[in-house]
């Protein structure tokens, strides 16, 4: 068992956030469709298995940088240049697997809130399933998971909340283990 936890311990210890990804090597649906089928094994509290995925590739990353630009440029940003990286942004990797925790629509928020939890684990199964197979990974926020255009887009109802744009592909190089601070951790006993 101890050989176990261990592997698991040199797995979680050696992902790395990285976007220097090969953006012309294509990643097999089978590859993608095994790290979905891992993110379902995450904790779910009340069983209510609320993540929903869309796997964009292709042109389909041109048109999510566009709508998100749009939707930037809807929401006040003015600066060329920032909305013209956006719009070519999702074209650094292969694979964008967009993430979405979708509760019931009249679901209370404490369920609400239970399932973006459960979808962050989903999440995180996703980024270190894809370390274990050898791709590099990068969790995406911000505008792409506020717009309504891209909910659209994916396939999700109007009332889910993207979570993540996960960026997928093969790494084109090893990127250094960055330093990490201790936990601050408080210990209760009575």
């Amino acid at each position: 068992m101890q050989t176990q936890l261990s592997s698991v311990a040199d797995l979680i210890r050696s992902r790395r956030t990285n976007l220097r990804i090969d953006r012309d090597r294509v990643v097999d649906a089978e590859t993608i469709s095994s790290l979905i089928d891992l993110a379902v094994w995450a904790p779910n509290h009340r069983l209510t298995e609320p993540w929903r995925f869309a796997v964009v590739s292709g042109e389909g990353r041109s048109r999510l940088g566009a709508i998100t630009a749009d939707f930037q440029r809807d929401s006040g940003m003015t600066d060329p240049a920032k909305l013209d990286k956006t719009r070519s942004k999702f074209l650094r990797a292969p694979i964008i697997l967009l993430v979405a925790s979708q509760s019931l629509a009249d679901a209370p928020h404490d369920i609400v809130a239970e399932d973006r939890d459960a979808t962050a684990a989903a999440t995180q199964n996703i980024l270190l399933a894809a370390t274990a197979r050898g791709l590099a990974s990068y969790w995406g926020s911000g505008a792409v998971c506020e717009s309504p255009a891209v909910k659209a887009m994916a396939g999700f109802a109007d009332h889910a909340q993207i979570i993540a744009a996960i960026y997928l592909g093969w790494p084109l190089g090893d990127v250094p283990v960055p330093e990490r601070q201790a936990p601050v951790v408080s210990w209760v006993a009575s």
